[in-house]
């Protein structure tokens, strides 16, 4: 299993992020991708996998909450940062439009400016997309093959924006979204409509802890041990063996972030 989006430098992991790494590898975790949000954090990231060579590699970006707080230089930071081979994609970046933490103008133009820059370092794309669907994609459209991949980080959109997706080649991450009976419903109904050669399943630790999980973790902290119960809920909605799901995710993830070389 590899899990391609955990926040392993969220402040909620400070305290045990050691042992939360070594129970992700006795639950069968081979490798994980550590999520940076803005330049801070993915310098923590790459720090965090510089400790664990060939085990954790890392994004780097800007997350859309972050963009109204970026430096005058902080593309020449990504590009910096990119030169480590640790650093397996720009992100997470995209828009977000449902809380706004940062406004959509700068935001648009930051995603924009890091579009633009994985094209120049020909690194994946990872994404994040709330509320934004027609502009972040009209946003990423010019650049649909001059990135070498584009992964939809945690998506929970609909049918019609999965299949401009899929049409665009992009790989589609799923969460423990999957996993909830409540509000994942919509997203269940889509599973089987995702080819297993485009699909990646990540955490998002420390959020979206699976509902499945019995009995229910006495914290409501999200970890990568707990990624083969999004994969068990997906070999449920494909009819397929749980180790189908391990073997095509795990397949994708290393052939879209380069695993393996540093």
């Amino acid at each position: 299993m590899i899990d391609i989006g955990v926040n392993l430098t969220n402040t909620r992991f400070d305290k045990d992020r050691d042992e939360l790494i070594a129970r992700a590898k006795s639950a069968g975790i081979r490798a994980m991708l550590v999520t940076g949000t803005n330049i801070s954090e993915s310098h923590k990231a790459l720090q965090l996998s510089a400790q664990y060579p060939d085990y954790l590699y890392t994004t780097a970006g800007i997350h859309p909450h972050d963009a109204d707080n970026v430096s005058d230089n902080y593309l020449d930071d990504i590009r910096l940062l990119a030169k480590n081979k640790a650093v397996k994609a720009i992100g997470e970046c995209g828009l977000d439009f449902n809380r706004n933490f940062s406004t959509p103008k700068q935001q648009e133009k930051v995603f924009a400016e890091q579009i633009s820059l994985a094209a120049e370092l020909q690194l994946p794309l990872f994404l994040h997309q709330r509320d934004a669907f027609p502009v972040w994609f009209q946003l990423l459209s010019p650049y649909l093959t001059a990135v070498p991949a584009m992964v939809s980080h945690c998506f929970t959109g609909n049918e019609n924006e999965l299949n401009q997706c899929l049409s665009a080649g992009m790989y589609i991450g799923i969460t423990g979204w999957v996993c909830d009976e409540r509000r994942g419903e919509p997203l269940q109904a889509l599973i089987p409509s995702i080819p297993l050669d485009r699909l990646m399943i990540e955490t998002d630790a420390p959020y979206l802890t699976p509902r499945s999980i019995k009995p229910k973790p006495k914290s409501s902290r999200n970890e990568p041990s707990y990624l083969p119960y999004v994969i068990e809920k997906l070999a449920q909605l494909y009819q397929c063996h749980s180790d189908d799901i391990i073997n095509a995710t795990s397949e994708n993830a290393r052939k879209v972030f380069n695993l393996g070389e540093r």
